[in-house]
């Protein structure tokens, strides 16, 4: 069991992160956030991939003004991600948003004191968020290469800057686009402050890499105890960052809940069509919210073994035959289709909980 690393707990609309509370998954849009229809239409997709805090950017006046009507039609919590102007910022928690992220690399010092007394009055909670791309100039000085030092340096700047203001309902981002700096960066901070980290990879890149690259740097801290929320962030289809982000949180026995598949990279010995049927199996229990373990296994080797340690199974026994498990128990054998379509019924018998 990992020890998770005790954080102060921060309220973040109806939802707590720190202390002893679920790692969160958290996606951002990538809609026009002025355009409330298209916005609020890709949240709720997000909702039933199982997002748990989204992020929209807010580059415009228009769009901080949308925020409320955005709000009002979503059911998980609502961040705001502002850059270079106070304005939106204090407009996005007049909208009512339960966070909000200033980059401390493009954000005006001067109007810090506004959006705290704000924050406060309204009990929004702050993400500092440091990346490496837009660190602070007087920091960067003339190194071509953002160190992990130098994100940290950046942290506690402007964490003291903020507890001078009083405010101390923070969460800290620490993100790079490669593994080892933005691990360095997190184990380094995490020794320093008590402040809850959400973790990511920026910029990881596209699908398939930046899953490779965000499960490595994601899970690595996740592994040592560092971490509170989590973003995968891929130039992709945000409902993938989710699906990643919960396959991460699953494998570490981290959160439960949704379908386990334990499936073998098949051999030779294969007999049954495992790649075809583990995409099928996927699709039809798209649906399912508590835990579910299934097991699709090529042949006897390893796949009775497997079996009775899942939920359901489906083991390939011969060219096209295989043979169905439940609770560790063998049910049925026969023709391949057959049982794919008993395992198939088995899993639409399960209620959408």
């Amino acid at each position: 069991m990992i020890k998770r690393r005790k954080t102060k707990i921060v309220k973040i609309g109806n939802l707590k992160i720190g202390g002893d509370f679920p790692v969160l998954i958290q996606s951002m849009t990538n809609t026009p956030t002025s355009n409330i229809e298209k916005t609020v239409r890709q949240i709720k997709e997000l909702e039933r991939a199982g997002c748990e805090i989204i992020r929209v950017g807010v580059p415009d006046l228009k769009s901080a003004k949308a925020l409320g009507k955005i709000k009002k039609k979503i059911n998980i919590p609502l961040v705001a991600d502002i850059h270079f102007s106070a304005t939106l910022a204090c407009e996005a928690m007049v909208q009512g948003v339960d966070k909000i992220r200033i980059n401390p690399g493009n954000f005006p010092k001067a109007g810090l004191k506004e959006i705290v007394k704000l924050a406060k009055k309204r009990k929004i909670p702050i993400r500092i968020g440091i990346n490496s791309g837009s660190l602070e100039k007087d920091i960067l000085g003339k190194k071509e290469k953002v160190t992990s030092e130098m994100m940290i340096k950046s942290a506690m700047r402007n964490i003291k800057l903020m507890e001078n203001l009083g405010f101390k309902d923070l969460v800290i981002s620490l993100k790079a686009p490669d593994v080892l700096r933005t691990m360095k960066a997190y184990e380094l901070l995490s020794n320093k402050i008590i402040y809850p980290l959400h973790l990511g990879i920026t910029e990881a890149g596209g699908e398939f890499s930046g899953t490779v690259k965000s499960s490595i740097g994601i899970g690595s801290l996740l592994l040592k105890g560092i971490g509170d929320t989590i973003r995968v962030s891929l130039s992709a289809d945000p409902a993938k960052e989710v699906k990643v982000g919960w396959e991460i949180l699953k494998s570490l026995d981290l959160r439960q809940g949704g379908i386990k598949i334990v499936s073998c990279p098949t051999c030779a010995r294969t007999g049954i069509k495992v790649i075809k049927i583990v995409k099928e199996i996927e699709s039809v229990a798209s649906h399912i919210k508590k835990p579910l373990k299934v097991a699709i296994m090529g042949c006897v080797v390893n796949g009775l073994g497997e079996g009775r340690e899942a939920d359901l199974a489906m083991v390939g026994t011969g060219p096209s035959l295989a043979l169905f498990m439940k609770n560790g128990k063998i049910i049925e054998r026969g023709r391949e289709n057959d049982i794919l379509q008993k395992l198939k019924g088995e899993i639409k018998k399960i209620p959408n909980l």
